[in-house]
């Protein structure tokens, strides 16, 4: 996998993920897009809505920086073993994303946001297994 995928590869991939991660969730939250494409369908009211998108928007945006860190580009101290925890700890959240997706009531959810979660658990996979050093 390490030279079907580089680690630059990853890096550069999921910085651009989740930053329309990120957006697309603000669209949400300024109802843009309909809260019921997001979180399996099950959200029933705007104020279920904007507590769940709010922790959408922040742990995208923690994930964000984790990526930043383990390229380099965000200067803040974090011991390797630590940031290839946290690495496999998100491929495990996008690992249950995805079966999570698979079964939305939603359809868009389940046809877009299934293959994406599953490209995310993979490209986190080759960032917690690559060298702990920036690549970028």
């Amino acid at each position: 996998m390490k030279t079907l995928l580089t680690e630059r590869f990853a890096l550069y991939a999921m910085v651009l993920i989740f930053s329309l991660v990120v957006a697309f969730h603000a669209l949400v939250l300024l109802g843009i897009v309909p809260f019921e494409m997001v979180w399996g369908g099950r959200l029933k009211t705007r104020e279920q809505m904007l507590q769940f998108e709010t922790v959408s928007i922040l742990l995208n945006l923690l994930m964000l920086a984790v990526v930043a860190v383990r390229a380099g580009w965000l200067r803040v101290r974090v011991h390797p073993t630590v940031l290839r925890v946290v690495l496999w700890l998100m491929t495990g959240l996008f690992a249950l994303n995805t079966v999570g997706n698979v079964f939305s009531i939603n359809p868009t959810e389940r046809l877009v946001f299934t293959p994406l979660t599953l490209l995310l658990a993979l490209l986190c996979t080759r960032l917690a297994a690559g060298s702990a050093r920036a690549t970028a």
